[in-house]
């Protein structure tokens, strides 16, 4: 396995590994300014694929901030092995996973941040928002770059396979085939629908996003708020008839 780079927009890179036993792509995205931010950790036995990722960008010592989306190997195993590298660093998260994992797991006191606090990192600064249980955790917090308007969406639209790095049309029916999916498989309902599902997403498709940073499959560039809105439909459709079942 290699990690493969490219600049999904302005200093915005994906670093993207294709493991070929779960059939999907693992992405992390690393915003390149005053203070280089990354998205995603990936997993802890795949640390040394995804520095060498992050070295073709940038000395990894240099990294200021290590976000995630939710307590979960994929997106947070490599935590550790970073924090070692990029002695400046801590990891940023929502208050309840600094509290309830993040204070023990990391070896370094986190950053925890509150619903809508503000990251500034140079030339950008980024909108943290809480968003438990989108896509998964209790813990769940996603990333919106102001300036560019990139949306660090997490498993939000995830879709599996080794597809092209950046798409500018099909984001949503790849989404909805992988929901469909799964539906019948090991993994199914990984999404809890709950009362504030789609108040959620209807609060991040108001912010208007011009790209979607997915952390498995292409990310997107393209009228961001209309995807997330028919995500939300998508969603309620598939998952929400079953929530009385």
């Amino acid at each position: 396995m290699k990690a493969d780079v490219t600049e999904i927009a302005p200093e915005v890179y994906r670093v993207s590994t294709f493991h070929p036993e779960y059939g999907i792509q693992f992405n992390q995205f690393l915003i390149n300014d005053d203070e280089p931010f990354i998205m995603h950790t990936g997993f802890k036995k795949m640390f040394s694929i995804t520095l060498e990722g992050v070295r073709s960008i940038i000395d990894p010592a240099k990294l200021r901030w290590i976000g995630f989306s939710h307590f979960e190997s994929d997106a947070c195993g490599a935590l550790t092995m970073f924090l070692n590298i990029s002695p400046q660093a801590p990891a940023v998260c929502s208050f309840v996973s600094a509290m309830v994992m993040i204070n023990d797991f990391a070896e370094r006191a986190p950053r925890p941040l509150n619903d809508n606090e503000f990251l500034e990192i140079g030339r950008r600064r980024l909108r943290f928002l809480a968003t438990p249980h989108v896509p998964h955790a209790w813990d769940a917090g996603l990333f919106f770059e102001e300036t560019d308007r990139t949306f660090l969406c997490s498993d939000l639209f995830f879709h599996p396979a080794d597809p092209e790095p950046l798409i500018e049309s099909g984001v949503v029916n790849r989404a909805r085939e992988s929901i469909v999916g799964a539906l019948s498989g090991p993994l199914a309902k990984d999404m809890p629908y709950t009362p504030y599902t789609i108040s959620t997403l209807e609060r991040l498709a108001a912010l208007s996003p011009q790209t979607l940073a997915l952390m498995h499959g292409s990310s997107y560039r393209g009228d961001g708020r209309q995807a997330i809105l028919e995500l939300a439909d998508v969603i309620r459709e598939t998952l929400g008839g079953s929530s009385s079942s």
